[in-house]
């Protein structure tokens, strides 16, 4: 798969869009996230709390901050400097000792081999053209033994393709490209953003082979979904529709095993 812009442009779109992104995640993470993917995630990481966590891809922080409220020591990295910028103001703000600086989660160049004992990837994977490298790299700083939680968007359900075509909320997902094909994809700007988004579409047995290939086993799968005791969180009678019927993102919890 090759991508249409370079890293160089890839990298500008992300530092221009930073302060967007930071309104969009806040401290508690958008709609998607609080409804649906982050209880998967909590219930993945379980107690943290001593723990060394590397947030790989962190953007703005929100993440970052509450495993160190949980009390995790916190690794954040990412390759956009306004992203850093932003988290580690934040992390300021709420007097957080976080060690956020940048690196590239195709590489972890800065990082030393199994200091972790765990790694959340929080809606990054999808971003990364190298996913093999990026998943490689996550295994080397994972200690023995160690644990990835890796959430991204569902490939199966691309969300900027999907049209609602009825009043019952029928969606229909437009597919110009074939399923089983790697593919960049440019979505336009959504909601209060400016900037286009790019993404790189794979098949998610594509996933499931990079991860065993690079010396992990599947120990969890999760297709997130929202939870009767969180419906009242749900904006309005829609958002709980979809939250309910569809899903917007897959959660692995993977182990190294090797």
């Amino acid at each position: 798969m090759t991508a249409n812009f370079d890293d160089n442009e890839i990298l500008e779109l992300w530092d221009n869009r930073a302060k967007d992104w930071d309104i969009q995640v806040g401290d508690d993470g958008d709609s998607n996230r609080i409804l649906n993917s982050d209880p998967v995630l909590w219930s993945f990481a379980g107690d943290v709390a001593g723990l060394s966590v590397l947030d790989a891809g962190c953007g703005t922080g929100y993440l970052a901050r509450q495993l160190c409220l949980k009390g995790a020591s916190v690794t954040g990295i990412d390759f956009s400097p306004q992203m850093i910028e932003i988290a580690q103001f934040r992390a300021s703000q709420n007097n957080l000792d976080i060690d956020f600086h940048l690196d590239s989660c195709t590489e972890l160049n800065s990082l030393p081999d199994e200091k972790f004992d765990a790694i959340v990837s929080n809606y990054v994977l999808m971003d990364l053209l190298d996913i093999e490298g990026a998943v490689k790299a996550f295994n080397r700083v994972l200690k023995p033994g160690g644990i990835a939680i890796l959430v991204f968007s569902h490939p199966c359900f691309p969300q900027g393709k999907s049209t609602t075509v009825n009043e019952d909320g029928t969606v229909i997902y437009g597919w110009d490209s074939s399923y089983f094909e790697r593919i960049q994809h440019n979505d336009e700007p959504w909601n209060h953003f400016t900037t286009p988004f790019i993404w790189f579409h794979r098949p998610l047995s594509d996933y499931w082979k990079v991860f065993k290939a690079a010396g992990f086993s599947v120990d969890e799968f999760e297709e997130p979904r929202i939870t009767p005791e969180r419906y009242h969180l749900a904006e309005n009678d829609r958002k709980l529709f979809n939250s309910k019927t569809r899903p917007y993102s897959v959660v692995f919890k993977l182990l190294k095993v090797k």
